[in-house]
């Protein structure tokens, strides 16, 4: 009786702590002196404390150069963090009992198909969520990034070419392509498309009068921030520009995370994640129960020391959730995600035993204003001393860009001045890989010049490095560039072109490695078309 008496008290202890809780008195000014300090033009910052919005405001601008303020209904787009709204809507499925966690994909999706036939068979829509799938890390990426056409139910269907990194359900490798298969599944399900459900079933219910998934609407808004980022010798090298607001990836990922949300939304978001799927007004969004399964750990994340500045931050747990990561910060559970867009950056954690919740928006790509910031948070609401974790942060990253800018220049110092085999003319050709498509190698007065056909504007010159090596300068600056290697078979004929990033800090979704082109005469009928 007296232990049960003891666990009967812990949660009276824990609302006391959060009921005690408040925002660090100089929130305002902090927020402000960190997205001046790390040059980041505008963000926006949501705060919830036992279910009442204690924060919801934006700082700074929407564009720079130009008049317009943040405030708390700018849309910025949250990139992976979108990931559990993905979830909540599959959640209202099964709550409505269209369908179970542990449904089989091809149920639903009969067209869907993994490149292992057993794969297929197993998949089920709680593998979709979890990056346990045998896919390697971004898999499938770079047919929406840095933008694409493909529709969703084409990019679906290349899934059957892309071959596992892994045995099913051995590992966690962070994918996004699988997100499409289940923004797939809630189209098949509901008759409706993602956007139009995302619409009438999570954000009007939910309340987020500014949220939208669709491109349109996305990108006609007025009140919207627009993306920033360095585009030097490597991404986050150079000074802050203005990016494209059109070149937001290819929509058929877009379950993956292209929604947009302002801090506003944000905060209706987190008091439903607190309340396990409870309306502030009464009524739910989702149920109890399918709040509980989505915060439960499946897959295992592997755990790496950080480095110094940040070594801190290492958990002793680590594991994903439907659409969320959950790992431990000083012993206490924490349910967040990131969510990384090009020019867009956002956090949104959650600490469920303070009854805690925040989410931070950036429109550019520094880490100071969203990891510096959160843990600033964390430690704030944890009651732990004071970090300065957005210098932490901010050295971390300088080092890693530095590290990286010196290792490029190194590289292209010192080629060896061998080759190429072949006069230009003789590279040239159409090349394909079965998962990603076509490539186009041309030759003129001034060399050889590259056209990735599947990827609007991803075309540029190919300049030799070395032996059979040349590098992609794309004239996008923004698009990571990329070393092709020719192979050459016994009759001194290009057999296949492999790749992979120049930048060693490139990030994941440039899955340049996993290509393989092979002249299309060479291909077999209904691959990489």
């Amino acid at each position: 009786m007296k232990f049960a008496s003891a666990l009967a008290a812990i949660p009276l202890v824990v609302l006391a702590a959060a009921a005690a809780a408040e925002p660090p008195k100089d929130i305002n000014a902090r927020i402000e002196a960190i997205r001046q300090s790390s040059g980041t033009p505008g963000m926006a910052v949501a705060i919830v404390e036992n279910g009442k919005v204690v924060l919801a405001k934006g700082y700074g601008q929407r564009k720079l150069g130009a008049p317009e303020k943040v405030d708390a209904d700018t849309i910025f787009m949250i990139g992976s963090t979108g990931k559990a709204l993905t979830a909540a809507a599959l959640a209202t499925l099964v709550d409505s009992g269209k369908i179970g966690w542990d449904d089989k994909v091809v149920d639903h999706v009969p067209d869907f198909q993994m490149y292992d036939p057993w794969v297929t068979r197993e998949m089920t829509i709680r593998d979709l969520l979890v990056h346990r799938s045998g896919l390697g890390l971004g898999a499938g990426d770079l047919l929406t990034v840095p933008r694409g056409t493909l529709s969703r139910d084409e990019v679906v269907r290349r899934l059957r070419y892309i071959k596992p990194a892994t045995s099913f359900r051995s590992g966690y490798a962070y994918d996004n392509i699988l997100y499409a298969v289940a923004g797939l599944v809630i189209e098949r399900v509901s008759g409706q498309s993602w956007e139009d459900y995302m619409k009438s079933h999570v954000f009007a219910p939910a309340g987020m009068r500014d949220a939208a998934a669709d491109y349109r609407t996305q990108t006609s808004a007025p009140n919207r921030a627009q993306p920033h980022g360095r585009v030097g010798a490597v991404r986050g090298d150079g000074s802050q520009a203005v990016l494209d607001e059109r070149d937001q990836l290819g929509r058929a990922m877009a379950p993956a995370g292209l929604l947009a949300m302002s801090a506003n939304d944000m905060a209706r978001w987190l008091q439903i994640q607190l309340a396990g799927g409870a309306l502030p007004e009464g009524g739910r969004l989702f149920s109890a129960a399918a709040g509980k399964e989505m915060w439960t750990p499946v897959t295992q994340i592997p755990i790496s020391p950080a480095p110094a500045p940040i070594a801190g931050t290492t958990p002793t747990f680590d594991a994903y959730a439907l659409g969320w990561e959950v790992r431990d910060y000083h012993g206490t559970r924490i349910v967040w995600h990131a969510g990384g867009l090009l020019g867009f950056t956002s956090i949104v954690c959650l600490i469920p035993e303070k009854n805690v919740g925040f989410a931070i928006e950036v429109n550019a790509e520094e880490s100071e204003p969203r990891h510096g910031l959160m843990y600033e948070l964390i430690d704030h609401y944890l009651g732990l001393p004071k970090q300065d974790w957005p210098t932490r942060f901010h050295d971390y990253r300088a080092k890693r860009i530095a590290d990286a800018v010196a290792a490029i220049k190194q590289t292209a110092a010192s080629p060896a001045q061998v080759g190429p085999s072949l006069p230009a003319a003789r590279y040239a050709g159409t090349y394909s890989d079965p998962w990603y498509g076509r490539i186009e190698i041309g030759s003129d007065a001034k060399g050889l010049k590259v056209d990735f056909t599947p990827t609007p504007g991803m075309s540029g010159r190919l300049v030799h490095y070395q032996y059979d090596t040349f590098v992609a300068q794309f004239d996008d600056p923004g698009i990571e560039k990329a070393y092709l290697t020719f192979q050459l078979d016994a009759d001194g004929k290009v057999s296949a072109i492999s790749a992979k990033p120049v930048s060693p800090i490139a990030d994941f979704s440039f899955n340049y490695k996993d290509l393989l082109f092979t002249p299309v005469a060479a291909l077999t009928k209904g691959a990489g078309q």
